[in-house]
């Protein structure tokens, strides 16, 4: 179940002409391995997450997760691949206002069909108990603060045991105090269950508690200097 990066390459055309956005990035992670990446706005930090989510395409280079090519389905079977081996957390949560904190939780479940919905429901509700919101299961967003619409996120990512988790700026818009916590329960979770994470940050509070950190630099993965990013 792990993941490897090869020569991963990204362009853009402009006006300009090519502008190279990721240059030739390596990184490959095992189930239980985490790796935090920093770097300023517009160095490409985001644009790997979106690759290596399959929410993109690279210009050049390869992705494997799970043994498996997944630029080389179909759009219909990567949707699939998607959503069963990797989960998401955005800086925002991109919670639905109309639905409760049990039934946004159980959106990634709906693709795959009712025939588990019970089970399903059960490890949802397992997972916001482990998350702190086992009393706010039929609450919605609006009743929630900005740190539990965060922690509702990562049940969600988590609710079909994916075999990657990967977090864009997860606490981006918390309070220090908030952001330290939820930073803390992303770390517990993601060793709980055992899945490989990449968290894209600005914060070196969050990127400090990963076992693994990198920069990006000019479009390429380097050593984190440890400073501010």
């Amino acid at each position: 179940m792990s993941l490897t990066v090869t020569h991963l390459r990204k362009s853009f055309v402009t006006r300009s002409g090519e502008l190279g956005v990721l240059r030739d990035v390596d990184l490959s992670l095992n189930p239980g391995e985490a790796l935090a990446v920093l770097g300023p706005s517009g160095s490409g930090k985001s644009t790997l997450l979106h690759i290596v989510g399959t929410l993109d395409r690279p210009t050049a280079g390869e992705v494997r997760l799970a043994g498996q090519d997944p630029f080389a389905l179909s759009d219909r079977e990567l949707a699939n691949f998607r959503n069963k081996r990797i989960g998401f957390v955005f800086q925002e949560h991109y919670l639905l206002p109309q639905c409760t904190v049990l039934e946004n939780v159980l959106i990634p479940t709906l693709a795959g069909g009712g025939g588990q919905r019970e089970k399903c429901a059960e490890r949802a509700r397992t997972l916001l108990e482990r998350v702190g919101l086992s009393q706010r299961l039929d609450h919605r967003p609006a009743e929630l603060s900005g740190g539990e619409r965060q922690r509702v996120s990562l049940a969600r990512s988590l609710i079909l045991s994916p075999s990657l988790l990967l977090a864009d700026e997860p606490t981006g818009n918390l309070d220090r105090k908030t952001a330290q916590s939820v930073g803390e329960l992303l770390v517990e979770l993601y060793k709980q269950e055992n899945v490989m994470l990449i968290v894209v940050t600005h914060s070196p509070e969050l990127a400090r508690m990963l076992p693994t950190q990198r920069e990006m630099v000019d479009g390429s993965l380097e050593a984190w200097s440890g400073g501010t990013a």
